[in-house]
């Protein structure tokens, strides 16, 4: 029993040997900069993703604009449609609308 204990203790102690000189390694000037290398890398791979995204999005808009402009224009109930194109494809004067803005 005594030198399961005795193993047991060894363990431990090279386990939180390693511990602490890793935790030790990240302080030092390398460990530093791999750090901020490493922090620069994901903030690159995250702008790219959110570019990529806004891309992605920025085309189904397009897409979804260019199918409302095909189809007959509907004006919502109480919308204002004076300045912009109505039902029947009239267009009213904007100056008003400009002026209150």
């Amino acid at each position: 029993m005594k030198i399961w204990w005795f193993l047991t203790g060894a363990g431990a102690g090279i386990y939180a040997a390693v511990k602490a000189r890793r935790a030790a390694e990240v302080f030092t000037p390398e460990g530093m900069h791999d750090r901020m290398a490493g922090l620069q890398r994901g903030w690159s791979v995250f702008t790219d993703e959110v570019r990529t995204g806004m891309g992605e999005k920025e085309d189904e808009l397009r897409h979804r604009m260019l199918l409302s402009l095909d189809s007959p224009k509907r004006s919502l109930p109480g919308a204002r449609t004076k300045g912009w194109s109505t039902t029947d494809g009239h267009r009213g004067d904007p100056a008003p609308i400009l002026s209150s803005l």
